[in-house]
């Protein structure tokens, strides 16, 4: 049986550590969801499938130390790995308990599967609206959506716009909730907004790697 490979290095990393007190406070209170206020903390050891740290709550005796396990989302691949992961998770971790400001988004990026759900968007538009067979307006343009149309029961287009408009709404707030916290702006902001609802999660991915890649710059502007 293989060894782990962070596990193996655990102790040097703990030593490592024990110099940055604030980060590993912000990892038991926020990855480590500890709701108590939180006086020390220290890393215990840690390998590729997460950390376990030992802290202190404020207002208790000193010998008084609690556990808590950080799992890995997803697991270290290998020792490489280590380092990136837990600077990023150190930035999520401050952001998110108002330690520091978010990075800011200020430009709108295409991302690839945006394509396939825009097309599939449009095709379910052109085949809603396209004049029956029989209908005056019907043009032989229209002959693949009615051709689709025959083959699927009344109910399936009324279901695929609820699904679409729940979705794509309920993406839509996540999205938008971003654009604020990371200041993306008006132009931009509405760019991310209007995308998410016309083609939903491809968009949220553009969004989080653009966050992604503010963080890691600002990460390393500030080593």
């Amino acid at each position: 049986m293989s060894k782990d490979p962070v596990a193996e290095k655990s102790g040097f990393l703990c030593m490592y550590m024990s110099n940055h007190p604030d980060t590993l406070v912000s990892y038991v209170r926020y990855w480590g969801k500890v709701k108590e206020q939180v006086a020390t903390a220290k890393l215990v050891s840690i390998d590729t499938k997460g950390m376990n740290l030992a802290y202190q709550p404020k207002g208790s005796a000193a010998a008084t130390s609690k556990d808590v396990r950080v799992e890995f989302d997803p697991p270290l691949a290998g020792y490489e790995e280590v380092k990136p992961r837990l600077m990023e998770m150190k930035a999520v971790a401050e952001e998110q308990l108002g330690m520091v400001k978010a990075p800011q988004v200020t430009s709108f990026v295409v991302h690839p599967h945006m394509f396939p759900v825009l097309a599939s968007v449009l095709f379910l538009v052109y085949s809603t609206f396209a004049p029956s067979m029989k209908h005056t307006k019907y043009a032989r343009v229209f002959a693949l959506g009615n051709a689709v149309l025959s083959y699927l029961p009344p109910w399936m287009t009324r279901a695929s716009w609820a699904f679409a408009v729940v979705v794509h709404g309920t993406e839509s707030v996540y999205v938008a909730k971003l654009c604020r916290r990371h200041r993306t702006g008006l132009v931009v902001g509405l760019q991310y907004l209007l995308s998410t609802l016309a083609v939903g999660y491809p968009t949220i991915l553009s969004l989080r790697k653009q966050i992604q890649e503010a963080r890691i710059a600002s990460i390393l502007k500030g080593q």
